[in-house]
Formats: C-alpha cells, sequence, structure tokens
C-alpha cells in the first residue's frame, strides 16, 4: 500500500479525516489495518494571513513546505483536509514534490455520479467567494450556489469562531440546518460540507439536503488511491 501524506490546516479537520482513514481501514484492508499516514501540521496562525489577504501564493509556499516534509518521509501523495487551500492549487502543483489529490475534485466526482445538478456550498468565505467550486463542477455540467447576506456571514462565523476550536453548538447546528433549507428552496438538490470542520457539527440527520462531506470523501479517496497504487 502506498505511504499517504497529511497537510493538515486546521486541526478539526485533520483530526476527522486521519481517523475516517483508519476508521475506513477496518472494511476496506482489514482489523487494525491501513496504509502508513504521515502528517505535517504547520500552525493556523501561519496561514491565516496569507488567507486574508488573499494570497494564494503565499498558502502554496505554506502546502509545498508541508509536502517537502511528507516527501522526505517517504509519503507517495498528498492530501490537505481544508477546502480553501486548494485556492492555492496551481501553486502547489508547480512547487510539489509529490503528487496531489484534490478535495473539490473527489466531491465532484461523487456529486456527478450520484446524478446531482445544483448543489449549495457551505464553507469559509474565501471558499463561498471564489471560484474553487464553480470552477471544478462546471465541467461536470453541475451548478453551485452560495448562501447569501446573513447566510453567508453566519456560515463563516461559526467556522472561524467555534468550530476551527472544536466548539460544536446546539445553536450552531440549527443555524446551519436552517441555511440548507434556504440552499434547497433556491432549488438545491445537494449541500457540499466544504469546510472540513462542517461535517463535526452537521450530519446527514440534520440536512434537509443530501449532503457531500469533504472530509471523509477526500479520506476515502485517499484510502482507495492507496490500497490500489
Amino acid at each position: 500500500m502506498q505511504h499517504i501524506g497529511v497537510v493538515a490546516c486546521s486541526a478539526e479537520g485533520a483530526a476527522l479525516c486521519f481517523e475516517t482513514i483508519c476508521r475506513l481501514g477496518l472494511e476496506m484492508v482489514g482489523k487494525n489495518d491501513h496504509p502508513r499516514i504521515t502528517m505535517d501540521a504547520i500552525p493556523l496562525a501561519r496561514w491565516m494571513p496569507a488567507f486574508e489577504a488573499g494570497d494564494h501564493e503565499a498558502v502554496g509556499r505554506i502546502m509545498v513546505e508541508s509536502a517537502t516534509v511528507l516527501a522526505g518521509a517517504g509519503c507517495d501523495f498528498a492530501i490537505c483536509p481544508d477546502n480553501s487551500a486548494h485556492l492555492a492549487w496551481a501553486n502547489v502543483q508547480a512547487h510539489s514534490p509529490i503528487p496531489w489529490l484534490h478535495i473539490v475534485e473527489v466531491c465532484g466526482a461523487v456529486a456527478a455520479e450520484r446524478g446531482f445538478r445544483r448543489v449549495g456550498v457551505l464553507g469559509t468565505r474565501f471558499t463561498m467567494s471564489g471560484t474553487l467550486y464553480s470552477d471544478v463542477f462546471a465541467r461536470l455540467g453541475i451548478e453551485i450556489v452560495v448562501p447569501e447576506g446573513d447566510d453567508f456571514d453566519t456560515v463563516d462565523r461559526i467556522i472561524f469562531d467555534e468550530l476551527i476550536d472544536g466548539v460544536f453548538t446546539p445553536d450552531s447546528r440549527a443555524a446551519y440546518a436552517a441555511v440548507i433549507d434556504r440552499l434547497g428552496e433556491r432549488g438545491c438538490d445537494a449541500v457540499a460540507l466544504a469546510c472540513t470542520e462542517i461535517p463535526l457539527l452537521v450530519d446527514a440527520n440534520d440536512s434537509s439536503l443530501p449532503i457531500l462531506d469533504s472530509t471523509r470523501l477526500l479520506a476515502r479517496a485517499a484510502l482507495e488511491r492507496a490500497i490500489n497504487g
């Protein structure tokens, strides 16, 4: 099996991705078994100034710094369980010492397979206001819709004030459920949980729409690649 490298941005999302790979290993590999996994975690405080400035080159340099550590540890490929980080994809691909899986391409493939045509996207303001999802999903004939007005601000605020710090409250769960309801009213047939912490707050039981869990979909794709080479 191939050696998986995890470029961690936010702790909660990276931990969920790691845990998911290991748990899926039980059914896809065997008892107590999974591919070797190495994680490098540069503190989120190093990432945030680049995100805030919209400096994708700087974000890319951080990702390549981690990828270089992972390559030195013998990893065959890398994943980053953070959607917004993929805004730096072009910069990363130009300099990375190892190949990567792209979290949005993984989600898009599953969305297309499930026949979705209009997908709501919940994520950070960087993800929701950019073309990260629309660029990938448009190639698959899928339209992207993001929350508007107060809903946009609520989704982003809860991520940065609560979720990345491991805070998950019933009030925030209810707020997200209401945002999803309004995306459904706008014709969405599914919702992408496009921040890797959101699946820790919202699951299928909380959503009036089918969900695309970016964290767990990336974990499964990484495990499948590691197994199949």
